[in-house]
C-alpha cells in the first residue's frame, strides 16, 4: 500500500513539470472574420521572413503578408488558373527565400517566391511515393529534401528538393500508436541538424526522428500514447510545430487554447495562453511562428486574428504549475 500511494504521489511530479524560465506576455492582435485585406477565414499557417509575416488565409484561399506589428502589405494565391492556384493552403515553411505552402484540398506543394509569384507545384493526389492525400505541413531540410506531413495517408514522406520521392515514415492509410507511426500527423519541422520533428496530431503527441532516418523520442502526455490532457507536457491535438535556431520546440496545443515550448528532447520548458475571448485568450491555437528575436505569433483559429507575444524582458513572476 505504502509503495502505491508512494507511486501515486510522484505522477504529477514527473508526468507535470513545472515552468523552467520567465513567461510570455501579450503584445498585440489584429484581425477578424472577413474577405477584406487584413480579415481573415481560418488562418491555419505562420512563417516569418526578416521582419514579414507570411499568415495561410485558408478559406479565404490565398496568403497575406504583413510587418511584424501587424500592418498588411500583400497577398497572392497563385496564377489564377485552375490547378494553380491555392485552394486551401495549411502550414508554411521557408527556405532560401521561397515559401512553401502545403495545399489541404488540391494535394500538393506550392512554391512561390517571397512576392508571391508561383515558381512551381510538387506532388499530386495519391497515395503511391511522391503523391499525396490533404498534406497539412512542409518542412525543408538544409540540403532542399521537403518532408510532408500527409495527412489522411497517415504518413511522413521525404522527397527531393524536385519532388523524387526519398522514404517514408509511417504505413500508408494506416492509424497506429507504434513508434514511427500516426494518427492524422499535421506538421512537421525539421532542425539545422537535420532531425525531423513530427507533429503526430491526434495522438497528442510529438515524436522524433534522426537525420538518418531512425526514431529518436516522443513525448505528450504518459508514455506517448495517445492519453490527451491540459497537464504541462501533454496535448490535446497538435496543430503545428517550430524548431527555433537554439533548438527550442514550440508547438500548438489546439484545443487547449495554449502554446507549449519544449526542448529538442522532449523536456518541458514553458506555455502560454488560455481559453477565451479577451484579446489576449485564444480559441483553437492553430499555428506559430518565432522571429529571430524570439517574438511568437499565434495563428487564433476561432477568432480569425494573428496575437503577437514576446518573452517577458525581466520576470519576477515564475509559475510553478500542475493544474491550469
Amino acid at each position: 500500500m505504502t509503495a502505491i500511494v508512494l507511486m501515486l504521489l510522484s505522477i504529477p511530479l514527473f508526468w507535470m513539470p513545472s515552468v523552467s524560465e520567465p513567461s510570455y506576455e501579450f503584445v498585440s492582435t489584429w484581425g477578424h472574420i472577413g474577405t477584406n485585406a487584413g480579415e481573415f477565414r481560418d488562418p491555419t499557417g505562420l512563417v516569418v521572413s526578416g521582419q514579414e509575416l507570411f499568415v495561410s488565409d485558408s478559406r479565404n484561399a490565398r496568403v497575406q503578408v504583413f510587418d511584424l506589428d501587424g500592418r498588411f502589405l500583400r497577398e497572392f494565391n497563385g496564377t489564377g488558373e485552375k490547378e494553380s492556384t491555392l485552394k486551401r493552403p495549411m502550414n508554411l515553411a521557408l527556405s532560401n527565400d521561397r515559401l512553401y505552402v502545403a495545399d489541404y484540398w488540391l494535394d500538393r506543394i506550392f512554391v512561390f517566391t517571397l512576392d508571391g509569384e508561383l515558381v512551381r507545384m510538387i506532388g499530386e493526389p495519391g497515395n503511391g511515393p511522391g503523391q499525396f492525400n490533404a498534406p497539412g505541413g512542409v518542412a525543408i531540410a538544409v540540403n532542399g529534401d521537403l518532408y510532408v506531413a500527409d495527412f489522411y495517408n497517415q504518413r511522413v514522406q521525404q522527397l527531393t528538393a524536385e519532388g523524387e520521392f526519398v522514404r517514408q515514415w509511417g504505413v500508408t492509410g494506416q492509424k497506429s500508436i507504434l513508434n514511427g507511426e500516426f494518427n492524422y500527423p499535421t506538421d512537421v519541422a525539421v532542425s539545422r541538424d537535420g532531425k525531423l520533428f513530427v507533429a503526430d496530431g491526434y495522438n497528442d503527441r510529438i515524436q522524433v526522428f534522426s537525420a538518418a532516418g531512425g526514431f529518436m523520442t516522443k513525448w505528450g502526455g504518459p508514455f506517448g500514447l495517445n492519453i490527451k490532457g491540459s497537464f504541462n507536457g501533454w496535448f490535446h491535438t497538435v496543430s503545428s510545430i517550430e524548431v527555433d535556431d537554439n533548438n527550442y520546440v514550440y508547438t500548438a496545443d489546439f484545443y487547449n487554447n495554449r502554446v507549449q515550448k519544449f526542448t529538442a528532447d522532449g523536456d518541458f520548458v514553458n506555455v502560454f495562453g488560455e481559453s477565451g475571448d479577451a484579446e489576449h485568450q485564444f480559441d483553437r491555437v492553430v499555428a506559430i511562428a518565432v522571429s529571430d528575436d524570439g517574438t511568437v505569433f499565434v495563428s487564433d483559429y476561432g477568432h480569425n486574428r494573428i496575437q503577437k507575444w514576446r518573452p517577458s524582458p525581466s520576470s519576477s513572476r515564475w509559475e510553478f504549475v500542475l493544474f491550469e
